[in-house]
């Protein structure tokens, strides 16, 4: 194992994944590594840049069905293209679409590969995240499903326990739905009420397929939630079952749409509190599995005032010490990002000026966010012989 390097897949070419005028715009990766290069994160000793080429045949087959992986070549070409879910607001077709889905994949396979094979302890990769994706159907702005390309990829490897864990604001249906009668694969999703977002999915009750019950994990939060109650709700949920399942590696999902400045969706995070939740699974990857954990990107749409900071504490915690909240932005980013996006506010610095409280979840609570974690721990917490009704577990 290498023990302080962090892989960061990256390659330009990541932001031909590019729907055009549509909420996915490849500008908040851009200006995610720019940020990342002007803070000095990718810099610090110990971090690897690997350049990501696309997933194969056989990679994204081990998910996606090959007449699926047809139609996505096909789509660009045909102008009345219609079904696999293409072709639609949320997935328009764009040019060598098939090309730029599997690079977003091969990226992901390529920082699973780096820490699975001892060469770095962790990996990134910010473009990644399209968790929404199907076997055979594009959905909620994916086309392929990266996370679960790798995770059946380190399967085939011969891992026997993933852990899963999605903390962007909607439910990591595509990842679930792959993985759900799958005992070797732990799915956690912390998401906003699936009565209030998209997918519509990810209710406390979906708790894995025969055979596989339990390793389904979902914590459907209310509108409104903002970094007390969701910190609560992770630390009530997520260490305790991850710790029970013993997996050999973590994949995490990082979507940075739960911010209270996403225009799609109701959490009301900072991106401080984004920051700890980041060292929070850092710190559950080095308890558990020797730190062998595995980053991506996901959701987010507030492309300047958050994506780029999110990702970039992101970056930070996974290359070595947290930076700093007060960390002032460099003025050569904003000049960057005010280039980029003229209508944006320029964020100076690194904080949203909160300090995110730490709260013990109390077990007996009226609080919504504290019954849906009640509703969540009482699913599934028995399946891994743990007590829902002691905070202590």
């Amino acid at each position: 194992m290498a023990d302080d390097t962090t892989a960061v897949v990256w390659d330009s070419a990541l932001l031909d994944y590019d729907m055009g005028d549509h909420p996915l715009n490849p500008v908040r990766v851009e200006l995610t590594m720019a940020l990342a290069r002007d803070l000095g994160i990718l810099d610090r000793p110990g971090v690897q840049m690997i350049t990501p080429g696309e997933a194969s045949e056989i990679d994204l087959t081990r998910v996606h069905r090959a007449d699926y992986l047809e139609a996505v070549r096909l789509a660009p070409i045909d102008p009345f293209f219609r079904g696999w879910g293409l072709n639609t607001p949320d997935n328009p077709v764009f040019d060598d679409m098939h090309q730029a889905s599997a690079r977003i994949c091969g990226a992901t396979l390529a920082a699973a590969g780096a820490v699975w094979h001892g060469v770095a302890r962790r990996a990134v990769n910010v473009a990644g995240g399209l968790h929404h994706a199907m076997p055979a159907r594009a959905a909620g702005f994916c086309v392929y499903n990266d996370p679960a390309v790798a995770i059946a990829w380190l399967l085939e490897q011969g891992a026997q326990r993933v852990a899963y864990i999605d903390v962007d604001v909607h439910h990591g249906d595509g990842v679930q739905t792959v993985f759900y009668d799958d005992p070797r694969v732990l799915t956690i999703s912390l998401h906003e009420s699936p009565l209030a977002l998209f997918p519509g999915t990810g209710f406390a009750d979906e708790i894995g397929g025969p055979g596989a019950e339990g390793t389904a994990v979902n914590v459907p939060l209310p509108p409104g939630t903002g970094d007390a109650g969701w910190l609560r709700a992770f630390h009530a949920v997520v260490p305790s079952v991850v710790r029970a399942f013993a997996p050999e590696i973590i994949i995490s999902q990082c979507g940075a749409d739960a911010h209270r400045l996403d225009p799609l969706a109701d959490l009301r995070l900072s991106v401080d509190g984004q920051r700890a939740a980041y060292i929070a699974m850092r710190a559950l990857a080095d308890e558990v599995c020797d730190g062998r954990w595995v980053a991506t990107g996901g959701g987010g749409y507030a492309l300047v005032e958050v994506v780029p900071r999110a990702w970039a504490h992101l970056l930070a915690v996974a290359t070595g010490e947290p930076l700093a909240p007060e960390t002032r932005i460099p003025q050569r980013w904003r000049t960057l990002a005010a280039a980029r996006r003229p209508e944006a506010t320029i964020p100076e610095a690194m904080t949203d000026g909160t300090e995110p409280p730490i709260e013990s979840w109390p077990g007996t609570s009226e609080d919504p966010v504290d019954r849906a974690v009640l509703a969540t721990r009482t699913a599934v917490f028995p399946l891994h012989g743990l007590d829902p009704h002691d905070p202590r577990d």
